[in-house]
């Protein structure tokens, strides 16, 4: 793909998952040019949209803003918009702001803006400063100081950011019921991300229609396109890793929490900012900010915000016209939400009537769309792979431990060890 053979600037994606997927469709039915770039997830890569990809290092690498140019020069791709698909895009992009913005049509704040979204901790203290309710959180730096916190299970372990990938970060958090499991996965914690990355969290009582998020895009300080949506049921159901059925609604309390908080930093570009309603205090309270593009949003396009071409739009100096999502609008990862809404029947939480009324108009797929199918026949078999092949390594130590011990307790009972007087 060579950006100048159109009249407009074409995009570049990098990384990400179904957000990015949504991206590429919502760009690519505007006649945009998308190329895909990605050291992970392969799905956007099957859209029928996406004119041109490559494989990278990846974000994490230390000379990754240098071979991100380098791809940019090879392929083409100057003045392209530049999208991230994950937060360690977002942090790669934010870091070398100045350097990427010469070559690319940056969409992403710079790091004096973005760490707010990436790093827990301050995220919790700007919403503190805000008078934004969060979650009661604690940062121990070691075992002692673990053993000696006030606090009320269950709780939640979180990485205070998402920079790497391992066990914790790709989990997003993990639960414990008592101090028994708590140090367990403190230290299972502090082994991947340091003490320092761990932020530990009172649980807020609810599940996934607990939980709302303020989206949008801002330019320059002022919201250009927005709404709000509750995560009607999520996988798994008891503690969900991700959202699985999402309606946008009205919900004036997130909006105004969301846009409070955005407004704060003078923000430009996409966020999401995510809540959860505490009802033992009537706290809509802030969660995470995302500052790409985040897994549920061609939500957006159903409920008449179509954020990535919004965003291309005000990326390439366009006129845009402030609009809001309206609500009633259905978002479904069909097969994850299968195997939530089993879970759902099975525990007495719905019934398969109440399952089968999700399928009401308008609904959007993470996966499949009738324009571009590709991408929904390769879904399962991308994340069975994805899967099988990040715990793969893990099930081989087990079983190479295993097969050791064995080997061990055979050699000791073949050759039993000299007793000494």
């Amino acid at each position: 793909m060579t950006a100048s053979r159109h009249r407009d600037p074409g995009a570049l994606i990098v990384g990400g998952a179904h957000g990015g997927l949504a991206v590429a469709r919502s760009l690519g039915r505007q006649g945009i040019p998308i190329f895909f770039l990605t050291h992970d997830n392969l799905i956007t890569k099957f859209s029928r949209y996406v004119t041109g990809s490559a494989a990278w290092s990846g974000p994490e690498q230390p000379d990754a803003a240098e071979e991100l140019l380098k791809i940019g020069r090879k392929h083409g791709l100057e003045g392209c918009v530049l999208l991230p698909g994950g937060d360690a895009e977002v942090q790669l992009i934010a870091k070398n702001h100045a350097a990427l913005s010469k070559f690319f049509r940056v969409t992403t704040p710079d790091w004096t803006t973005c760490k707010w979204a990436l790093d827990k901790r301050l995220t919790y203290q700007r919403a503190a400063s805000l008078g934004i309710g969060y979650p009661r959180s604690f940062y121990p730096h070691n075992r002692m100081e673990l053993a000696h916190l006030d606090c009320r299970f269950p709780v939640v372990l979180k990485p205070t950011a998402r920079h790497s990938v391992n066990a914790f970060t790709l989990a997003k958090a993990w639960q414990a019921d008592d101090p028994a499991s708590l140090t367990e996965r403190y230290d299972q914690a502090s082994a991947l991300v340091g003490a320092d990355g761990i932020v530990l969290q009172e649980m807020i009582v609810g599940g996934g229609e607990s939980q709302y998020s303020y989206a949008a895009v801002w330019d320059h300080g002022r919201p250009v396109a927005s709404l709000v949506a509750r995560r009607a049921r999520q996988y798994p159901i008891h503690f969900g890793f991700t959202s699985t059925l999402v309606q946008s609604m009205d919900c004036p309390e997130v909006a105004e929490a969301g846009s409070r908080f955005l407004q704060s930093l003078d923000y430009h570009g996409i966020a999401e900012v995510e809540f959860k309603y505490d009802a033992a205090d009537g706290r809509y309270k802030i969660l995470d900010v995302n500052a790409r593009a985040w897994t549920w949003i061609a939500l957006g396009g159903s409920a008449g915000v179509d954020f990535p071409y919004i965003l291309w739009q005000v990326a390439t100096g366009k006129t845009v016209t402030p609009v809001r999502g309206r609500s009633g609008a259905t978002w479904m990862h069909f097969s994850r939400d299968l195997a939530a809404a089993c879970q759902e029947i099975i525990v007495g939480r719905i019934k398969p009537a109440t399952y089968l009324r999700s399928f009401r108009w308008p609904t959007t797929f993470a996966a499949f769309a009738t324009d571009d199918l590709l991408p929904g026949v390769m879904d399962l078999p991308l994340l069975g792979w994805r899967l099988i092949s990040r715990r793969l390594p893990g099930l081989l130590r087990r079983i190479g431990f295993q097969i050791v011990k064995g080997f061990n307790r055979a050699r000791d009972f073949a050759h039993p060890p000299i007793q000494r007087s």
